[in-house]
């Protein structure tokens, strides 16, 4: 009898959650990467990435129908927005439980989606779409600065640069056209009202809000995380706004299978959305939900994915915070520890490094900045924040700046 596999076509940070929790449901993953290198972590558990163009719907196809003369493929999916839209496709194509590739195309386009909630009557940014310097400056005047300015398509905070003056714009706009940012689609970049206020960000599976995060950023012009608390502080009348709200989108764009993120800025005129994702929260959005409220969102994703019920019942009501570790200079970094100290730490759930001495950084003002993160959660706020700080202070790194010329 053959044996049953999921097929996991790329996975970002999510992608030893997402083998971890298939092999605990007794299924074989079978992950499919254009760059198995990424993913080294799987080497551990004995899995190996098999290499494929995962933009290219045919080659896909064609390893799937390779590995089905061994495997029974149970399911096909994704935690990459990128090939999200393409899995829905290949899940089509294999008659297996997928998102809707049209609505998740639409999603992926920013404009396209925020077109979409205008229709709908959405409350959000004002918003331009720019083809080049010039739309990009008449937007501009148009809205009023400051301004964000972010491509049409992309994740991660990519590309996206808050522009407080003239001189700002015209810097990203000419960094964004002039070969140095990496286009995922034709050139298109969208201008949008910079939306003042907290931010907050609801995970969601299928059409039911699961919770609601607030979040807190670095200093601009970048939007580079730098803390999430699970649950947000809000009143229940927030909760219910945010949570209305969410469910809205989800209808304007065709979604409702499988996980979204929706992020938000509570504004002086209430919540406003700033981008749906269609698809689950990167790393270690999965952790602190499950740390919160006892829900493991990665396997009710894989769950849904084989054509079994999910089960998204809370099991309690915790905090979980996470800290992330973002340097302030470029450079090759020299030491990091205290991550074992910090462990030890009562009510320190979680640490972790992507980086360790003799590697090279250079920030991108995006996801990509983060070194690590520290997780801590506990059933109260305060007990939760006092025991973050505290595995923070005990982190200690040191960068050597890259020499200059002439050094």
């Amino acid at each position: 009898m053959a044996r049953r596999a999921l097929i996991l076509v790329e996975g970002a940070s999510n992608m030893l959650r997402y083998v971890q929790a298939a092999s605990r449901l007794g299924l074989h993953p079978i992950p499919l990467s254009a760059d198995p290198t990424q993913y080294h972590c799987l080497a551990a558990k004995g899995i190996e990435a098999i290499r494929v163009d995962t933009d290219n719907l045919d080659a896909l196809i064609g390893e799937c129908s390779r590995l089905r003369a061994t495997y029974d493929i149970a399911g096909i999916t994704s935690a990459q927005e990128s090939v999200y839209a393409t899995v829905g496709k290949l899940c089509r194509h294999f008659d297996l439980p997928g998102p809707n590739p049209a609505s998740i195309e639409r999603c992926c386009d920013k404009f396209a989606q925020r077109q979409l909630l205008a229709e709908a009557g959405v409350p959000m940014p004002a918003y331009r779409l720019a083809a080049d310097a010039k739309d990009v400056e008449r937007s501009a005047a148009e809205i009023g600065m400051p301004v964000v300015l972010k491509p049409a398509v992309g994740a991660g905070s990519c590309g996206v640069r808050l522009c407080r003056n003239v001189d700002e714009l015209t810097e990203h706009t000419t960094y964004l056209l002039g070969g140095k940012h990496i286009w995922r689609s034709s050139p298109r970049m969208l201008v949008e009202e910079f939306a003042q206020g907290s931010y907050y960000c609801a995970d969601i599976m299928g059409h039911e809000v699961i919770g609601i995060q607030s979040g807190d950023f670095g200093r601009p012009p970048h939007f580079v995380y730098r803390e999430f608390t699970h649950p947000a502080l809000l009143t229940d009348d927030e909760q219910e706004r945010i949570a209305d709200l969410s469910l809205s989108c989800l209808q304007a764009l065709g979604l409702g299978w499988g996980p979204t993120c929706i992020e938000f800025r509570w504004t002086e005129l209430g919540p406003v959305v700033i981008e749906v994702n269609p698809r689950l929260g990167g790393e270690p959005t999965p952790q602190l939900v499950e740390l919160a409220y006892g829900v493991d969102l990665v396997t009710e994703h894989i769950k849904l994915a084989i054509g079994e019920e999910w089960n998204l019942h809370r099991r309690h009501s915790h905090t979980a915070a996470v800290r992330f570790l973002v340097p302030d200079r470029d450079g090759t970094v020299d030491r990091i520890d205290g991550d074992s100290q910090a462990a030890a730490v009562s009510g320190i759930a979680e640490v972790k490094f992507y980086v360790e001495p003799k590697m090279p950084i250079v920030r991108k003002g995006d996801y990509r900045d983060c070194i690590g993160y520290v997780i801590a959660a506990s059933p109260d706020f305060i007990e939760t924040a006092v025991a973050l700080q505290r595995g923070v202070d005990l982190i200690d790194w040191s960068i050597t700046p890259f020499p200059t010329l002439g050094e």
